[in-house]
């Protein structure tokens, strides 16, 4: 249908509360270029009965809710409120300076229901996603890459409304985005404080690598592709019937995420159709590494930083094609059992001469990435008007393949597979394989 949102209202919202003042320094994870993006994300929210006890909650509309809890939690998270800033050798020097200037805000209206737009479940979106995101119709001073946390919230004729949010991957991994985002909904529900309270620690509890390497200006130019877009749910009985398959393999156990990590690489590797078997296929997905980084003295329940690591896989193509699922999950699960060994080896500095820092992705030739978005706290952030039917996250980056796995909008179970990895030409059959991988 043809877009029906109005932009009511633009503004920066400043925290509510005095902060700090003065810069802070970026780890080294958070300083790497490949992480200068924005993120960005589409949160559902059917309409539904408020449930807080709290007379303003059933008077105001969600953007009002969230704009006033958005205040609160700048507060504590006062980092958010600032400017990225160049160091003196460009963005791998970048700092944090605590301008508290604020998040950018945007204020909208849509005429239909979600309902008329199908809950915005199915791709191509029946309103265009730009339209429900952010526009950076900033001051002409403000660069939207400075900017950590913009959001847009757009309520619906039915009472249902959407948060449309774009935040710097410099500033937060994953995790540490929707710990922020649960923030700002525990503040609309109106709890005294949030659940979890921040921690910066970007010097104490990620490492400075002696070794690492430092690339200084913006990343290379890359080869830009038109990935198209494919969602597949892959239901509970598909997974499982994989799970007892490799059990009856390997006596071991896997996850729904070793599954679907194993079934998307597969159907893209047997769509491309390599005409040499033995060229060499990569599969990377992002591993939460704090509990190998971290110390257990360090508490650092509350970091929001980035502290992930780039866990690899590589074979040839030929292997994978024609591999049963069973041992494409064992090469994801042995990447897993590395990556241990892996990081500590990394945090010491301990790369060999020649050897990839795995933070280069931008330098990288072009694996699949993958990226799971389930357990980051995205659907457990309830405003006061329920928790989100589902999430969207949405890629867009022209030379990076990716697979994200989120839930499917409930009621469904299983695991939805957001894909864009193959150009046009490869695209009936990247379909066809992933079709095979429902059953």
């Amino acid at each position: 249908m043809e877009s029906t949102v109005r932009r009511n209202s633009r503004s920066f919202v400043r925290p509510a509360a005095p902060t700090p003042s003065g810069s802070l320094e970026l780890s080294s994870i958070d300083r790497d270029v490949g992480l200068r993006h924005i993120v960005r994300s589409l949160h559902v929210f059917r309409p539904r009965h408020t449930h807080v006890d709290d007379k303003h909650q059933s008077s105001s509309s969600p953007a009002r809710v969230v704009r006033d809890a958005l205040g609160k939690a700048l507060v504590d998270y006062y980092p958010l409120a600032g400017r990225i800033v160049d160091g003196p050798e460009g963005r791998s020097t970048a700092r944090m300076e605590l301008t508290g200037d604020g998040a950018w805000f945007v204020t909208a209206a849509a005429s239909c229901t979600l309902d008329d737009v199908a809950g915005l479940d199915h791709h191509p979106f029946a309103i265009p996603a730009q339209d429900l995101l952010p526009d950076f119709a900033l001051p002409p001073n403000v660069q939207p890459l400075d900017v950590p946390v913009m959001m847009q919230v757009t309520e619906f004729a039915c009472g249902g409304f959407v948060v449309g949010l774009s935040s710097s991957h410099t500033l937060t991994d994953g995790l540490g985005a929707g710990q922020f985002i649960n923030a700002v909904a525990d503040y609309a529900r109106g709890l005294p404080n949030p659940r979890v309270g921040p921690i910066w620690g970007r010097g104490d509890l990620v490492p400075d690598p002696p070794k690492k390497k430092v690339h200084s200006g913006p990343p290379p130019s890359k080869t830009s592709f038109q990935f198209q877009y494919l969602v597949v749910d892959l239901s509970v009985e598909s997974i499982d019937t994989a799970k007892s398959r490799f059990m009856e393999s390997t006596g071991r156990r896997c996850s729904s995420f070793d599954v679907a990590v194993a079934k998307v690489w597969q159907a893209r590797t047997r769509a491309l159709r390599l005409p040499d078997t033995s060229a060499r296929v990569t599969l990377c997905f992002f591993a939460n590494s704090r509990h190998v980084l971290q110390r257990p003295e360090d508490e650092a329940v509350g970091f929001y930083g980035n502290c992930f690591y780039p866990a690899t896989v590589e074979a040839m193509a030929g292997e994978v094609e024609v591999a049963d699922v069973a041992t494409v999950v064992g090469m994801v699960m042995d990447a897993k059992a590395r990556l241990h060994e892996e990081v500590a080896r990394w945090a010491a500095g301990e790369l060999v001469a020649g050897e990839e820092d795995p933070y280069d992705l931008w330098w990288r030739d072009e694996p699949l990435f993958v990226s799971d978005w389930r357990q980051l706290g995205f659907m457990e952030a309830d405003y006061g008007w329920g928790t989100p039917s589902h999430v969207a996250p949405l890629a867009a980056i022209p030379f990076m393949p990716v697979a994200l796995i989120v839930a499917p909008p409930t009621p469904r179970t299983g695991v939805r597979l957001m894909t864009q990895c193959v150009e046009e030409q490869h695209m009936a059959a990247f379909t066809e394989e992933m079709k095979a991988a429902q059953e």
